[in-house]
């Protein structure tokens, strides 16, 4: 398991999904759910992107289980995450029902990043 390109490839079909997300907002004239497309792009793209060119730049940072951990917890905690979000932002699911969840994503997407911190401290 290649951590820097599975990343990348990750961030880059984010990417195309924000593109399309947007695109469609712009057609639409409906920009309701701008903050999905942001934290699409932000959570999707951009850190995937930087994590993926930070593996291969760094070897080092890819030995071990840390870096396994870290990609998983954020790929399951941004794609939750990013799903509830639509979910709830364009109706289909009751605040009070999805709202529960947020915390558990956000913990999974934040213990990558302590994750990746103590990687790079033990690593870079």
């Amino acid at each position: 398991m290649s951590i820097s390109r599975n990343f990348l490839v990750a961030g880059a079909l984010y990417l195309v999904v924000g593109i399309l997300f947007g695109a469609y907002m712009g057609g639409s004239g409906d920009h309701t759910l701008a903050p999905v497309h942001a934290h699409i792009n932000l959570l999707g793209f951009t850190l995937m992107t930087i994590f993926g060119i930070a593996y291969r730049v760094m070897p080092a940072l890819a030995e071990g289980l840390l870096p396994k951990l870290h990609f998983w917890l954020h790929q399951v905690g941004a794609l939750g995450l990013l799903v509830g979000l639509f979910l709830m932002m364009s109706g289909k699911v009751a605040e009070a029902t999805i709202g529960p969840v947020f915390p558990v994503l956000e913990g999974a997407i934040l213990l990558g990043a302590v994750l990746w911190l103590v990687n790079l401290i033990r690593r870079a």
